[in-house]
């Protein structure tokens, strides 16, 4: 071969290297569509590039399966795809979709959890998600060998659903646990860093503590009434009095309280839950309760008083004796 074959040669695989260059370059940067619009893809755990990448073709994000798996080879990217739920536009070039399948930006669904619901209420409301259904999130709500390997130590996860927004990618098969995970280690948290910092009490403390706070919980919405009210259970349980807390009556009651708690409800005896007919404390939490109502219950108001009942304006009225409580019942109840 002489020289300028040589040159010539060279100069045609440059050239032939350029142009494939700038079309690869081009593609990159380079959207299916202008203005585009925005589609929603799911991405199973197992799957492989290659089936990625026919959905995203099939689906109208990207228009060459081929391309976008020659561009993830370069980049080297073809295992490291995240699998999820992701929001996916035409009009972004293939190198910001590989960028945001390989980040695992995935959807994220919003799931609030207020202070003070029972776990019944906590399930439809998770199952109204798309993260799981109500009867899934029910059932694992009891599955003792996940609760044990979270530390609960309780047979219900009753008051460790701890109140909180959560941010959580769809899981498939409406998977409950993710979400659960994310409460437990929620309460965790706060456990630890909040509520014990120097260490951790043993489990019947804990669950003591859960369950009067969620009582406490119930009881009042106002924070500045929440450590007197710890403080009146307080003093309660020390002279061996009866709580005598109406939500507790009501949790016994279950999803089937009508808002009509009577009579025959106090002095119902096969309601574990019954304060009024049962000493102690009720058999666990009624609730899951806040922050707020923990701390309470960790630090009471010192003070005297036994009893309380609600004001018209949406406080509660505090007694030392019987015969002053009795008295504020006809004032704020009865209107006497």
């Amino acid at each position: 071969m002489t020289y300028s074959k040589f040159l010539a040669g060279l100069v045609i695989f440059s050239a032939f290297g350029f142009l494939l260059w700038a079309g690869g370059y081009a593609y990159m940067s380079t959207p299916m569509t202008q203005p585009g619009r925005a589609i929603e893809v799911t991405i199973n755990p197992g799957w492989n590039f290659a089936r990625i990448s026919q959905l995203l073709e099939d689906q109208g994000v990207i228009d060459a399966a081929w391309k976008f798996r020659l561009l993830a080879r370069v980049k080297q990217k073809t295992g490291s795809v995240q699998a999820g739920e992701f929001r996916l536009h035409s009009g972004w070039s293939p190198e910001k979709i590989l960028q945001t399948l390989v980040s695992g930006r995935a959807i994220l669904y919003t799931f609030s959890i207020p202070e003070g619901l029972p776990w019944w209420e906590v399930a439809t409301n998770a199952g109204e998600t798309p993260l799981t259904t109500r009867e899934r999130f029910a059932a694992a709500l009891a599955d003792k060998a996940f609760l044990d390997s979270w530390d609960i130590p309780t047979d219900h996860a009753e008051g460790f659903l701890f109140p909180e927004t959560y941010f959580l990618p769809r899981p498939g098969g409406n998977d409950p646990y993710p979400l659960l995970r994310a409460m437990f280690r929620q309460f965790w948290d706060v456990a630890k860093n909040q509520l014990w910092p120097e260490g951790l009490p043993d489990s019947a403390e804990i669950v003591r503590t859960v369950t009067l706070a969620s009582l406490v919980e119930k009881e009042t919405a106002l924070p500045e009434e929440r450590a007197r009210v710890a403080g009146v259970f307080a003093n309660r349980l020390e002279r061996g009095m009866r709580l005598q807390c109406d939500p507790t009556v009501i949790y016994g009651i279950g999803p089937e309280f009508d808002g009509n708690l009577r009579r025959s409800d106090l002095q119902n005896a096969t309601n574990p839950y019954n304060t009024y007919r049962h000493a102690g404390l009720p058999p666990g939490p009624i609730c899951s309760p806040g922050l707020g109502a923990l701390q309470a219950t960790l630090h009471p108001e010192d003070h005297e008083y036994l009893y309380f009942v609600a004001t018209q304006n949406g406080g509660h009225h505090f007694s030392r004796t019987l015969r002053e409580h009795n008295r504020a019942v006809r004032r704020y109840q009865l209107g006497q």
